[in-house]
């Protein structure tokens, strides 16, 4: 999917948020500015969070209240994540929608992944690709979506 703006991005996540549940945990790649932050803030809102949605860079993790708990990680300080740092972050996971940024320095740890998200940039904005652990959530997702979300 193809996306021209902040808005278009955030209106996607918010798409991608109608069909998750809490334990569902979604991936998001990416470079740096792609927008990662901006997608999982659609989603938030997609699932009821009112209040200021930011990056959790440096404190790791975020967790929202709306009408389902969302969990917000940040693994980019990590190279990867030590057993004692999976103790503090298995909080994150339960009963929650998580949102996982640069879930590469998690290696194999994450629980299973239910939907992963890649962003790039391209001449005209971004480009996010959707990878889902089943296709039937891919086109429940599509099913009502614009050509530009």
């Amino acid at each position: 999917m193809e996306t021209a703006s902040a808005e278009e991005t955030e209106r996607l996540g918010a798409a991608v948020a109608a069909e998750l549940r809490p334990g569902d945990v979604v991936t998001v790649s990416g470079e740096l500015g792609t927008g990662k932050t901006t997608f999982v803030r659609g989603a938030c809102r997609g699932l009821g969070v009112d209040g200021p949605v930011t990056s959790p860079t440096y404190t790791i993790g975020h967790r929202y209240e709306g009408r389902v708990s969302v969990s917000h990680l940040d693994l980019f300080r990590f190279e990867s994540v030590s057993p004692p740092e999976w103790g503090d972050l298995e909080p994150y996971f339960d009963g929650a929608v998580v949102f996982v940024e640069w879930p590469e320095a998690a290696g194999d740890d994450l629980p299973p992944v239910r939907l992963r998200a890649r962003l790039a940039y391209t001449e005209l904005g971004r480009v996010i690709d959707l990878q889902a652990a089943e296709k039937s959530l891919l086109e429940r997702i599509f099913s009502g979506a614009r050509p530009r979300v």
